[in-house]
């Protein structure tokens, strides 16, 4: 026997209500790291076609798009329906030293998976230092001043 929660089917209904009149895409859960000279994020999208999932670089706008769509036949009459169809978009702000040429994506398990290298040039390195015996040393020389005789 099922006991009555009001409260529970209020949630519901204000959480129906609102999302059916949401417009525009939605945002998808996602994880940033770093790992030695790479950030990784991994976003969840979960029951998304591998084909509708677009990841696109436009100068340093990373831009991640995917569209779900829930199949149901003709009569169908929904007792509950808490998943989401429609589309998911996230973008980011990459900022400098980025290789934005090498940013590969794998989509695995419901889980896009985004490489994002660091460039060369933003890479830490070590700086050589000179010392005075390395360098080239530049000497000075008096130049001798004869006094003419009369």
């Amino acid at each position: 026997m099922a006991t009555y929660d009001p409260l529970r089917d209020l949630e519901r209904f204000a959480n129906t209500f609102f999302e059916t009149g949401r417009r525009g895409p939605r945002q998808m859960p996602m994880d940033l790291y770093k790992d030695g000279d790479h950030y990784v994020l991994t976003a969840d999208l979960p029951g998304i076609d591998p084909g509708s999932v677009d990841v696109d670089v436009d100068g340093q706008l990373l831009t991640i798009r995917a569209e779900r769509t829930l199949t149901a036949g003709e009569g169908v009459k929904w007792i509950t329906r808490e998943r989401e169809a429609g589309s998911f978009l996230r973008q980011l702000s990459l900022g400098q030293g980025i290789d934005t040429e090498r940013i590969a994506a794998t989509y695995r398990n419901g889980v896009l998976s985004v490489t994002i290298p660091v460039s060369e040039k933003a890479k830490p390195r070590k700086v050589e230092i000179s010392t005075e015996t390395d360098s080239p040393v530049i000497q000075a020389h008096e130049t001798e001043k004869h006094a003419v005789e009369s």
